[in-house]
This record gives C-alpha cells, structure tokens and sequence, in this order.
C-alpha cells in the first residue's frame, strides 16, 4: 500500500500491443495522441502538422486516408514523422493494404467492414508482413443496421457486441495484435460502453468521447467521461476529439493525465483564482508564466498563491511556490520551504528562472537514475 492509498490507481490489466516503437497496454504508460486534419495527400502540410503535435508531446499520430492520393502520400510522411503513424481506414481494404506496404505502424480499420473474408485475409496479411497493428473502432453514431434494428438506439450493450464481432473476425484470422475503442459523443454511453468492454476482453482499450465539441467544452467533457474511466483503472491510449487545433488535443490528454498522477510532462501549476486578499495580480501572472514555461517538458510543480491563507501550505507541496504578501514583499519557496523574498518588479522573470534551474537539475538527476539504472 502507498503512502497516500486514495490516490492509488490499480490498472484494469491487459495484453501489450506496439503501434511502431511504442508499447499500448499492460503497464506501459497510457499514451496521448491526436489526429491531422490536413489532406493526407497534401504531405508538407501533414508533416508540418504532425510535428507541432511531436512538439507538444504527441506519442502517436493518426492521418485519415480516404483515397489512393493518401496513401501515396504515407510513405514520405512515415519517414518525416519521429511518432508512429496510424493510418485511419473506413471501407476501402485496398488503403489498409496500400498504408500497410507504406509503412504505417497502425491500421485503424473495422475488418467486418471491409467485405468479403478474402479481403480481411489479405489485410491481416499485409498488416502481419509489416509488423503493423490495428485499431477496432466503434462509434455510437455508425452502428451496423442490424443492431440498431435489434436494441432500437445506441446502447452500450449494442456498442460491445460490435466491437467483439469484429475481433472475432481477426481472431479467427489468428491476429490478436489490436486494440479496440467504442466512442460515443454521450458521455454517459461511452462510459458505460468501455466499462462492459473493460470486464469482455482483455485488448488495450483506446479511449474517447467521440466528436466532444469546442476547446473548452469539448475539454470539459472528455474529462468527466475518461477521467472517469482513466481513475477507475480503464484506458491505455486517449484522444481529446475537439473542433480546435489538435495540438490543444494534446494539451488537454496530458492535463487529464497529470490531474490524475498518471501521466507527468512539463510544469503543473497550482494557482488561486484570486479574490480581494491577493497582494498581486494573479490571473495575469498565471497567464504569463504558462506561456513563457512552455517550453518545459521535465515534470515539475509550481504553486501560484496570491495570498497566505493557503499559499504557505500549497507552496508546502510544490518543487516551486510563490505566496503573495504585504507591501509588495511576496515570499518564494523551493522544495517545500520558505527561501526568499521578492518584490513585484521582475516577478514572472524570477519565477521563470527559478523553474528553468530547477528543471535542468531534476532532468539531470533523470538522466544520473537512468544511467545507473542500465549500468
């Protein structure tokens, strides 16, 4: 047991499958990952794409290929691209194996889609002989006629009965190495929908509230619903779908994850929303330091406290903290305990090079740890 047992998460276990060079599933860390929306066949500006979202952090990249353009295209954007590249498929099983032969790490396909059993044999075959994975994908809003016949709407029941229908068509092809995900833009659906899928298979499940919405409510919501399942223990990989930039997609997967100690890059700031006590003028210094410490991806704390109420104790548990005090006179913290004084002029540039030292001296002891770890 840990020192502090609530906050434990106990991971649903499942089988690892590898989207190129990185690990989805068992203990592996839980992956964030996005999706272009550039035309695939446009390959600068999918590469240009792709590498601000590798700047952000991005472990996996996925690109829709519609046409025989894109993947035509794949090739050059595999090779550009320093993440693993999952090639999204809908009907066409002449893309999955174009993509395959181009070097795409994943698949995205729904085999029971593609037609005949011949032509699943031919996928299965071309993902096989290029050490590519796939993704099973439901979605509440493409459900197989037949089911929605059946249940009379979206339902979870209905949603899992489609997922292991389609495994089963690449398990009788003896291919296990997928995932699976039954997205829903209902949270309420697609919670429930992972939690029966959880307890029927043991795949690594990709996470997502399907077509969640704008930045800040499509944010909100993709919280409740895989934060919910990400504590429960459900989940390996996740998307944020939002209508915005797909770096704020992996913006808001990473936030998610260090919300819950699961996942940890750059600086965890913990500020105040300010109020009347405040000595100085909190949302603006939060603003700035958030975009002069972006640059950081070494997992640190810092705490942004306007006054002493709750600053001396936040600041407690933080790598950094600032509490706000009388007379302009603002106390800093490092490591937990009180060091210095600083006044208003030049505050945020301070602070900035305070995290900027004490980033550079956590990564090098990382970097020591590993060493003698592999020594």
């Amino acid at each position: 047991m840990s020192l502090r047992p609530y906050r434990d998460i106990i991971r649903r276990p499942s089988r690892i499958v590898h989207v190129g060079n990185v690990p989805v599933g068992g203990d592996s860390p839980i992956t964030v990952q996005s999706m272009t929306n550039t035309l695939t066949s446009d390959a600068a500006a999918t590469i240009a794409q792709i590498r601000s979202l590798e700047d952000a952090g991005a472990d996996i990249v996925r690109v829709s290929c519609p046409d025989v353009e894109s993947t035509a295209a794949l090739s050059e954007i595999v090779k550009a691209s320093s993440v693993p590249i999952v090639a999204d498929i809908h009907f066409h099983y002449q893309r999955a194996i174009e993509a395959a032969e181009a070097g795409a790490a994943c698949l995205r396909i729904n085999p029971g889609n593609i037609g005949s059993a011949e032509r699943v044999r031919e996928v299965v075959k071309a993902a096989r002989d290029h050490g590519c994975s796939m993704r099973i994908g439901v979605n509440a809003g493409s459900l197989e006629k037949e089911l929605l016949e059946r249940y009379g709407e979206p339902c979870p029941e209905a949603m899992v009965e489609s997922a292991l229908a389609h495994a089963r068509i690449l398990e009788d092809n003896d291919f296990f190495d997928f995932k699976i995900s039954v997205k829903a833009s209902d949270v309420f659906l697609a919670v429930a929908a992972y939690q029966q899928l959880a307890d029927a298979c043991d795949y690594p499940l990709h996470l997502g509230v399907t077509e969640a919405g704008a930045l800040r409510g499509g944010t909100v919501k993709s919280a409740i619903g895989m934060g919910s399942l990400l504590w429960a223990g459900i989940g390996d990989t996740i998307r944020v779908s939002l209508s915005a930039d797909p770096v704020e997609e992996i913006k808001a997967g990473f936030e998610i994850l260090k919300s819950l100690g699961l996942r940890h890059r750059g600086v965890a700031v913990v500020s105040c929303p300010s109020c009347a006590r405040q000595a100085f003028p909190v949302i603006e210094t939060v603003e700035a330091l958030e975009e002069r410490l972006a640059h950081i991806t070494t997992p640190m704390t810092l705490s942004i406290i306007g006054c002493v109420v709750n600053g001396p104790g936040e600041a407690r548990e933080t790598d950094i903290g600032l509490t706000g005090g009388g007379n302009g006179n603002h106390m800093v913290y490092l490591s937990g305990m009180t060091d210095h004084k600083i006044d208003d002029a030049g505050l945020v540039d301070h602070i900035v090079e305070l995290v900027e030292a004490k980033a550079e001296e956590l990564q090098t002891q990382a970097n020591d740890s590993a060493l003698k770890a592999a020594s």
